[in-house]
């Protein structure tokens, strides 16, 4: 596996390393969209959300909740966005799962969707009753 996001919790790549602790890693982008923007990741290769469990998932959480609070703390932003994207038709460009927190100011330029385009392809009812029933499952 050429994983980049594996190469820098071995050592292997360099990265910006903000925090860290026994499950998580969390390291500047190298392409910010916006000063201070960061990346958090589990330690443990996971491809995106369709593959992290429940504890991952909240470590990964913790960890994105404590380096927010820093940002909020170090730049002083005037608002947050918390981004994370899942497979090419999401978004996703690196296949280890990673959460950005973009800092925002007033003014910043950042547009990070167009305005929403209202889409019902599906009844909401019709959606909400799948969902429920594979929530359910668990």
């Amino acid at each position: 596996m050429d994983c980049i996001f594996c190469a820098i919790i071995e050592g292997r790549a360099p990265a910006e390393v903000v925090f860290e602790d026994e499950e998580t890693l969390a390291f500047m982008d190298i392409n910010p969209a916006n000063p201070g923007h960061t990346l958090v990741i589990p330690k443990r290769h996971v491809r995106n959300i369709y593959d992290l469990d429940e504890q991952t998932a909240a470590a990964v959480m913790r960890a994105t909740v404590r380096v927010a609070q820093a940002i909020k703390r170090a730049l002083q932003p005037a608002g947050m966005n918390l981004v994370q994207s899942n497979e090419r038709a999401g978004g996703q460009e690196i296949f280890h799962i990673h959460i950005h927190i973009i800092p925002r100011w007033y003014g910043d330029g950042l547009r990070l969707a167009r305005p929403p385009e209202v889409r019902r392809t599906m009844p909401i009812k019709e959606a909400a009753a799948g969902i429920r029933r594979e929530v359910a499952r668990k």
